[in-house]
Order: C-alpha cells, then sequence, then structure tokens
C-alpha cells in the first residue's frame, strides 16, 4: 500500500481546482486515505488520456453547454459573444473582503474582467458557482443604504436580463429565473492590499471610499461593455422619504419603509424609476411602465396594505404560454408613511384603483330566503354562521312577538269580573235587609199609637 500521496496525478486530475487539491491534502493523513485518493487521481486521469477528441474541440463545446451559473444572471454564449468565465481570464480589477447578500450570503472576492463580473473565494482561483454575470445581461444597478445599522452601509444591487420581477408560475419547462447579485459596502476607504490587477492603479485614484471605488469600476465596465444607458441609480429624499425618525441614525432621513410580503419582512424603496422591494428573496423591481394600477387595502387605525397590479407580458420560447397580470401585495406598512406614498403615487400618475367595484366589500344575503309570512328564514349565498345569525334572528323575533301578546292579555280580568259581581250584589242584599227591618219598625210604632 502506498504511503505518500501521488502529488503529479492529484494535480493532473485536478489541474483546475486548486481548492479540491488542497482538501485532498489536508484530508490524507491515514495510509488507507492516501491510497483511495491516489486511485481517485488515476482514474480521474485514464479517463481524460482516453478521450480521442482533440482539446481544441472539447474548449469549444465546453462553451457551448449551458450551466447552472447561465440561470443566475450569465451565459456561456450571450448575445454579446462572450465566452464562460473561467480562473484563466485576465482580471482588470479584482476587490477583496467584499460581503455578499445574494445569491448567497458569504464574504469573497470580486473580480473584474472584459465580459464578466464574478466573485470567488478568497483561497480559490475559479469563480464561485452561480455568482457570475456577463455585462451584456445587466439592466439594473442600484446603490442604496442599507436600513436599521449604526454605521453608514450601502448595497449595490445588479439585476440581470429578466430577474426584475420573478414570475410567480414559471413557464413549463422555462430555466430558473436569474437572481440578482447584492453586495455590502462600507462607507470607508478600501484596506491597504485589497485592491489589484491590471487597473488597480486606476482604481486608486478614485478610492477614496468603497462607493467611489465600485461606481467607477462598474461604470467604466458596463460603458466598455456598450451599456451607456444603464446608470447606477439611487432613492432621493426629495422625492420620497419615510416620516419616521431612525432610532440607531437620528439626523438621517428614511428613503425606505418597514413592510411584509407574506411572512418575510424587508423594506419597500420608492425610486425615482421605480418602486423596490428588498433585501429579503425574492428581490422584486417594479418599473413605473410596468404599473398598471395600485390600491390601498386593509385600512385600519396604524397600518394598511399596498397592492401593485403589474402588466403581463408575453413568452417568446413558449408561444402558447402567456404571463397573466400579476398583483403583488406589500402588507403593514405604518399609516404615517401613507401620505407620502400617496403623494409619490401622485406625482407619477400611477393609477388609484382603491375604489374600483372589485375592491369594494360584497353584498351580503343577495339571494334570501323568507318563509310564507315573509320572514328571513335562510340565504342561498350565505355562510353557516351567517345562517345560524338569521334563524337566531328570527327566533328573536317570534318572541318578541309571543312578549307582545303576553302584554295584551290579562289572565285575571275574568276572574276579577267575577268576583266584582258577587261582592255587588251582598252590598246589595246587605242594603235591602236594612231597609226592610225599618219598615217593620215604622208599622210597629203605628200600631202602638192607634
Amino acid at each position: 500500500m502506498t504511503s505518500e500521496l501521488d502529488q503529479k496525478s492529484l494535480e493532473q486530475a485536478f489541474s483546475s481546482r486548486l481548492d479540491i487539491q488542497g482538501a485532498i491534502r489536508a484530508a490524507a493523513v491515514t495510509p488507507a486515505y492516501i491510497e483511495l485518493f491516489n486511485q481517485i487521481s488515476l482514474h480521474i486521469c485514464s479517463l481524460s488520456e482516453s478521450s480521442s477528441e482533440p482539446a481544441s474541440k472539447k474548449r469549444r463545446l465546453d462553451r457551448e453547454i449551458p450551466t447552472r451559473g447561465a440561470a443566475n444572471g450569465h451565459a456561456a454564449t450571450n448575445s454579446g459573444g462572450a465566452s464562460v468565465v473561467s480562473g484563466s481570464d485576465p482580471v482588470l480589477l479584482e476587490i477583496k473582503d467584499i460581503s455578499v447578500v445574494a445569491p448567497q450570503r458569504k464574504k469573497y472576492t470580486l473580480c473584474f474582467t472584459e465580459d464578466h463580473l464574478y466573485a470567488r473565494l478568497p483561497d480559490s482561483n475559479e469563480p464561485a458557482q452561480g455568482i457570475s454575470y456577463a455585462w451584456s445581461d445587466i439592466e439594473r444597478i442600484f446603490c442604496l443604504p442599507v436600513p436599521e445599522k449604526s454605521q453608514v452601509q450601502h448595497n449595490y444591487l445588479l439585476f440581470p436580463r429578466n430577474s426584475l420581477i420573478p414570475p410567480f408560475k414559471p413557464a413549463p419547462n422555462a430555466p430558473p429565473a436569474p437572481e440578482p447579485l447584492v453586495f455590502t459596502i462600507a462607507a470607508t476607504p478600501p484596506k491597504p492590499g485589497s485592491i489589484s490587477g491590471t487597473d488597480a492603479v486606476a482604481a486608486a485614484a478614485v478610492s477614496d471610499d468603497h462607493r467611489t471605488l465600485f461606481d467607477w469600476a462598474l461604470t467604466s465596465r458596463l460603458h466598455a461593455a456598450g451599456k451607456t444607458n444603464i446608470l447606477i441609480e439611487r432613492a432621493d429624499e426629495k422625492l420620497f422619504h419615510s416620516v419616521q425618525r431612525q432610532a440607531h441614525r437620528p439626523d438621517e432621513k428614511a428613503v425606505h419603509v418597514r413592510a411584509f410580503r407574506g411572512s418575510k419582512d424587508g423594506y419597500l424603496f420608492f425610486l425615482p424609476s421605480g418602486i423596490l422591494w428588498a433585501f429579503k428573496k425574492p428581490l422584486i423591481f417594479i418599473p413605473h411602465e410596468r404599473v398598471v394600477a395600485v390600491s390601498y387595502t386593509s385600512v385600519l387605525q396604524r397600518t394598511f396594505d399596498l397592492c401593485i397590479e403589474i402588466k403581463g407580458e408575453d413568452r417568446e420560447e413558449d408561444s402558447d404560454y402567456e404571463r397573466k397580470g400579476q398583483e403583488i401585495e406589500f402588507a403593514m406598512l405604518d399609516q404615517e408613511d401613507f401620505t407620502g406614498i400617496d403623494a409619490y403615487v401622485k406625482r407619477y400618475g400611477l393609477l388609484d384603483r382603491s375604489m374600483a367595484e372589485q375592491r369594494r366589500a360584497k353584498k351580503a344575503n343577495v339571494n334570501v330566503v323568507k318563509d310564507e309570512e315573509g320572514n328571513v328564514v335562510g340565504t342561498l349565498e350565505a355562510g353557516e354562521l351567517e345562517k345560524a345569525g338569521l334563524g337566531e334572528q328570527h327566533q328573536g323575533e317570534k318572541l318578541d312577538e309571543e312578549e307582545e301578546e303576553e302584554e295584551d292579555y290579562d289572565p285575571g280580568s275574568e276572574g276579577e269580573s267575577e268576583g266584582e259581581g258577587s261582592s255587588t250584589s251582598e252590598e246589595e242584599d246587605g242594603e235591602g235587609g236594612n231597609s226592610g227591618s225599618d219598615e217593620e219598625e215604622e208599622e210597629e210604632g203605628e200600631d202602638e199609637e192607634l
């Protein structure tokens, strides 16, 4: 059994994966593991040698086969003809220790090449899977302050093609929707030694802080790729700001409002070009031109909900599939921000459908059921609780009627009449008896006088 690791076969088998080489060297601590890793390396080398295809043809096929990363913002061959990004591409600018929020939360090194922006781990030379974006695919870029942080920080958001509004129900056999790239920077200058690459000297002139550095780097690469129409968009407190004071930064106006989308809490930014939901997945940006109407619903004493109806769109790849118009609801917005949000809606001419017919409460008991006397005994559309309520109401009406009848009927009136009749006759008899005795006494007196 071999007691040493076959370095030659290991490097040949994993020539493009230095991270795997390092992991194998670290794990090869026992003879059994050493022999296993040697056999794996030899097997991979034998597979490579047995291939009869020329190396140039293999490279061409690799460029034409889409990878998982193509679904997350970059393609194997995009409209600009850019090839798949690899660690061998010349790096024009490299910025270390950047906190990436999405699609994966981790610290990466961001690399700027002629055709791509990608992230890689500090101890690797290969792009991280799923975090590579072709410059020709970028549609929107935002730079926004991070809410609820005591120190000033900003998030950059890069939206690739087809990622602004993720579909609720993807088309059949459609690839997964790409995810935006979100990374956080501090309001401080870059650390010494954190910038490298052929453009490092030019970058040093604009490295007063991270924001000026990234503004220059992103704008330069987009212009070089022919995307001169894309600007880095920011929030404007003159157009919208929350009236609620930030406890952590009281002197700074908040350009966001807190909201919920389902069970996830996040923030709504009302920007000059549209409405952004961040920073919880899925991120959503709704341009003004895609808004059909807005509605205020569930208006309570302290909160309200905001519903945004969005235009549908057709899918070219599937003529039988049509993406219907969506309605996205954001809940539990603070009532104190209603005036500012409504002013924003009116400023940009967005249609308010809060009082539309479909928003009105449905009438109860439309098809009522009545008995022969005209009393409501049920409804065809009411639920069990409503029917039970109607039944109780009907029973209450019957009880009221019975009580009224009881008030009109005096059960003691007939007996009292009989009693009064008997007592009257007795009085009459008593009066008659007294008058008879008086007459007898008068007759007796007359006889005595005679």
